[in-house]
């Protein structure tokens, strides 16, 4: 049975801002959905214990005050979502997370930061990750467009609603990496544990293009040394603290 009809784990962080090393986690979601089962969302609005920058908020609707007065303390939460996802690796189910170097590399320095035992240290090699914006660059390279998970429900046809909400995306990103497998026989056809090292490659792949996109444009080439191209997170040896 191909990985795409069993079981799967959607995992959406929405956050303070961009920077893994540095931002916090507002909200979050582990949505476990497929495999003629019941979908079951669990979500977490969490006090991160900053302020929340009004640039991050036009993206997810969650103010200062809000977390505040309604969210939860961020180590309680942290645990939790790692404890959510080392329980679904433990039963097979791969993680889908759309751009997962930036969800899971985050998640990993808020456990750090909190004397969290990070999920990757809980499940060793047993991680198994599909990333929807990786596959999909690499199976329709040349398609024009944008490659967010909005522009990916719209091309598959999927409803988004409350785009921008960790339970809203958690399980956009199970249902579009669905879509692909049943479009590319190459996606369905290939085992789970070779899809993830097959995706390491692609990243890396897509990561140097990029860079060397930005090397040859006036005015950007000093992006280039900053692109990454671990996945699917970047090893806290290789950054500083957070």
């Amino acid at each position: 049975m191909s990985w795409h009809l069993g079981r799967l784990a959607g995992f959406d962080l929405e956050t303070t801002g961009v920077d893994t090393e540095q931002d916090r986690i507002v909200s979050a979601c582990v949505v476990g959905c497929g495999g003629g089962q019941p979908v079951t969302p669990r979500t977490w609005l969490v006090d991160p214990g900053v302020d929340i920058p009004a640039e991050a908020t036009a993206v997810h609707g969650i103010t200062t005050e809000k977390a505040r007065a309604e969210g939860r303390p961020a180590a309680d939460v942290v645990e939790e979502i790692v404890h959510a996802l080392a329980e679904a690796v433990d039963a097979g189910s791969p993680v889908v997370v759309m751009n997962a170097p930036y969800d899971l590399t985050l998640l990993d320095r808020e456990a750090r930061r909190y004397g969290i035992t990070p999920l990757t240290d809980i499940v060793s090699d047993e991680l198994r990750v599909i990333d929807p914006r990786v596959m999909d660059k690499a199976v329709d390279p040349y398609r024009p467009g944008r490659r967010r998970l909005t522009d990916l429900c719209a091309l598959y046809g999927l409803r988004l609603d409350d785009a921008h909400t960790a339970n809203a995306d958690a399980l956009a990103a199970c249902r579009v990496a669905s879509c692909l497998a049943e479009r590319w026989p190459q996606l369905r056809g290939t085992a789970l544990d070779e899809l993830h090292a097959v995706q390491q490659q692609w990243a890396q792949q897509q990561a140097a293009s990029f860079a060397s996109y930005l090397a040859r444009t006036p005015g950007r080439e000093h992006e280039a040394a900053s692109v990454q191209t671990d996945w699917p997170l970047i090893p806290y040896q290789c950054r500083g603290s957070a």
